[in-house]
């Protein structure tokens, strides 16, 4: 029997798989989370938006999900896959790396943020038992957006990954916690039966694990099917899923229970690689789910209320956040960058309020008002990200100027630029315990070299009134590694009449220029292309098989004639202008 094109459940597929084609690659190609267009998308085609226009419009009818709960089983799949993937991104050695870090910081954000929420809600008629549910939910922050926006090598990304992994660990037993305290039929004598009943599941999953899955992937592995690898890995994740929710348990603490396991396998590349597109897709649905439940109408009538909660769950957050890390002693910038870009809900807040729900603490319509909440918040966490970089460059160069009157105890080396000839210079400094003070005119390499330990300060060395406030004079010596040649030699020969005997050594981009930096005034001038061509022939020769002490005498012997014949030449050339001068006069 043929299907027609008005079957809801067609159409309804289609609706979501056109989404994924088109909000994934738009929104990359935008640089923007595709957790938003999926929201925006949910919001679009849901009842609440054009969906109510299908008795007017029929042929909305095929653009739109015209039943939401027809989805609601490949959003609640699309959950577990979620905490799968987390699983998979953890594993116990990652955990135990960063202990300190995330069992620290991690966990004093997240509680005192839940506190302070459930707190504020309390004084507004909240029960204690809803207010700790809505405090701890609201308290979690999106890994899905956080992490692609902040990185994992960064200052900001590092402290927003310890937090959002405590985050990630304690949400199965927020989940249980909640259980446990709602008014649920037995009281604790259930929970407490629960309780046992889902640690002997978990430990008895985990024995299993430790010792079935290398061997299952194994097998998998053999067969190079990546099919059959695929199969196992959404069977793993499923079966752990399903003995966790018999037992009581919900189902995303076998999702979360069996990436883990895997983690602990030399599979869990692979099946991350091979899981990822219906992780994607299936986040997706659930997310569309999320849009779907949001209410534009209801929205505008209570936007009050709604921006004054998503104001006040990213105050608290953003400033829980930033007195934490200062007190870890992470620089201000930092502090406050990280602090805005956690400071909305997330996509595991759903889970949270879900749960809270269905344990009888909050309300349906309490519940819908918080989705409400966290889907716009969810929505501005580019927006926020932003204002946190643009927020930590203020304080970082306002800072820096500050400190500025420090450095006017006397320098002793001073390095004028701080790119990547100005950090080995100041790593060999360091090396050999030479004091130095590096001078960098872009607010963001200096905010990256001082977390990173290095002595930088914020300034543009084109002004009089800061070589004089450095005290160049002073110095014991002056390297200018800028890649500006006229720039250099202004301040060459503004240095060098201020400071007759200072050593003074300037990189330069050729033969030509280090001639002119001699004529300027340096002591020394390399010549870049002199560098490059003596370390490749040196490298080469090695390669040669001739002897490395040889090489390296010649090699000397070359960049000492080398540089005569550069000092000749500035000589050469200035007399000449000498005698013309002489005989003007």
């Amino acid at each position: 029997m043929a299907i027609s094109l008005s079957n809801q459940g067609l159409s309804d597929t289609l609706v979501v798989l056109g989404a994924a084609g088109l909000v994934i690659p738009a929104f990359t190609r935008l640089r923007i989370s595709p957790v938003i267009g999926f929201i925006l998308v949910g919001m679009l085609v849901g009842p609440f938006g054009l969906g109510a226009l299908v008795p007017r419009v029929p042929w909305l009818y095929h653009v739109t999900i015209s039943n939401p709960h027809s989805i609601e089983p490949f959003a609640e799949f699309g959950i577990i896959l979620l905490l799968f993937a987390i699983g998979l991104e953890l594993s116990f050695r990652r955990v135990w790396t960063l202990r300190r870090l995330v069992f620290g910081t991690g966990a004093a954000e997240l509680a005192g943020s839940a506190l302070l929420i459930a707190a504020g809600l309390m004084l507004l008629g909240q029960p204690w038992q809803g207010s700790l549910g809505l405090g701890l939910a609201l308290a979690l922050s999106s890994t899905a957006l956080v992490l692609p926006l902040a990185g994992t090598t960064s200052a900001v990304g590092r402290a927003a990954f310890a937090m959002l992994l405590f985050e990630d660990l304690a949400l199965v037993p927020i989940i249980f916690l909640l259980g446990a305290i709602g008014p649920a039929e037995g009281g604790w004598s259930e929970a407490g039966g629960v309780a046992l009943r889902g640690a002997l599941t978990v430990a008895i999953l985990y024995g299993a694990g430790r010792f079935l899955l290398p061997r299952l992937f194994s097998q998998a592995a053999r067969t190079k099917s990546p099919e059959l690898f695929l199969a196992a890995s959404l069977l793993v994740a499923i079966v752990a899923s399903v003995a966790t929710s018999a037992v009581g348990l919900s189902p995303i603490v076998g999702a979360l229970l069996a990436g883990l396991l895997i983690a602990e396998t030399e599979y869990h590349s692979e099946v991350e690689v091979i899981t990822a597109p219906f992780r994607g897709l299936a986040l997706g649905v659930f997310l569309i789910s999320v849009g779907m439940s949001v209410d534009l109408r209801a929205i505008w009538a209570n936007l009050p209320q709604l921006a004054l909660a998503v104001a006040g769950v990213v105050a608290i957050k953003t400033i829980v956040t930033y007195l934490l890390l200062r007190v870890a002693n992470a620089r201000p910038g930092v502090a406050a960058e990280t602090g805005l870009l956690m400071g909305s809900p997330s996509e595991t807040t759903l889970i949270v309020l879900g749960a809270a729900s269905a344990a009888n603490l909050i309300s349906p319509p309490t519940a819908a008002f918080w989705q409400t909440v966290t889907a716009i918040g969810l929505t501005l966490t580019p927006l926020l990200a932003r204002l946190g970089n643009r927020a930590s460059r203020r304080i970082d160069r306002r800072n820096a100027e500050a400190e500025m009157e420090v450095a006017e105890q006397g320098p002793g080396t001073v390095l004028i630029g701080f790119g990547r000839v100005g950090r080995v210079v100041a790593d060999m400094l360091k090396a050999h315990d030479q004091p130095y003070l590096a001078v960098e005119a872009d607010i963001d390499a200096v905010a990256t070299a001082r977390r990173e330990g290095y002595q930088v300060l914020f300034g543009d060395i084109a002004r009089p009134e800061l070589v004089e406030r450095l005290r160049i004079a002073e110095a014991r010596a002056l390297i200018l590694t800028m890649d500006d040649p006229v720039l250099t030699q202004r301040l060459t020969r503004r240095i060098r009449a201020m400071a007759p005997d200072l050593s003074i050594v300037a990189r330069a981009r050729d033969a030509r220029h280090a001639a002119e930096l001699y004529r300027a005034g340096v002591t020394e001038a390399i010549p870049e292309t002199l560098e490059s061509s003596l370390q490749l022939s040196e490298a080469v020769l090695v390669d040669l098989g001739v002897a490395v002490g040889p090489v390296i005498a010649s090699i000397h012997d070359k960049r000492d004639a080398l540089r005569q014949a550069i000092r000749r030449e500035a000589q050469i050339e200035r007399e000449p202008r000498i005698r013309r001068i002489r005989q003007r006069t």
